[in-house]
């Protein structure tokens, strides 16, 4: 058996990580000594690895639960595969956001100068590649990730107060 210390040394985390995932659910102790310490199996060692791996896979840890209880690869399989092809639409994603940036960055006197119109950024990003769904998406990332920069581009392209106050309101909703 193994004390909480040598649990940690041995999977290379603090003790606030192995804390942590007890407190959520995943791990407990394989026993207690008689003043109240925690001690540590084979078992736990490779159920704490297999949430290590589960984790660096991106997975949530409300979802490895489920993982770790079931027994058919099967259904594990299935979890991978949706986490995968998450990460995979998460990966496009980005990739888009990379085509409009380096698009302005290639002409950023047009933002600069104000004479980057709606049109001309509508434009620029068909010309990089991305479609209608991908702008739509764009200004959804935008708007999530920084909706006053959102606002300050908008108003950039000259685009009228109304307008951008719709672009705005579609792309807070999910």
């Amino acid at each position: 058996m193994l004390s909480i210390k040598q649990f940690c040394e041995q999977l290379e985390v603090s003790r606030t990580t192995v804390l942590y995932y007890e407190r959520k659910g995943l791990i407990t102790p394989a026993a207690r000594t008689p003043n109240g310490y925690r001690q540590y199996g084979e078992r736990e060692l490779e159920r704490f690895r297999a949430i290590l791996a589960y984790r660096s896979y991106g997975i949530p840890v409300s979802e490895i639960e489920s993982l770790l209880q079931q027994s058919q690869d099967e259904d594990r399989d299935v979890v991978l595969r949706q986490q995968f092809a998450a990460l995979d639409l998460e990966i496009q994603k980005l990739r888009q956001q990379q085509q409009s940036i380096m698009a302005l960055l290639k002409e950023p006197e047009l933002l600069n100068q104000g004479l980057l119109t709606k049109e001309r950024w509508t434009e620029i990003l068909k010309e990089s590649g991305m479609d209608e769904q991908g702008m739509i998406n764009w200004h959804k990332r935008f708007e999530q990730m920084e909706p006053l920069g959102h606002l300050k581009f908008l108003k950039s392209l000259n685009i009228d107060e109304d307008e951008i106050e719709q672009i705005r309101a579609w792309s807070r909703k999910p």
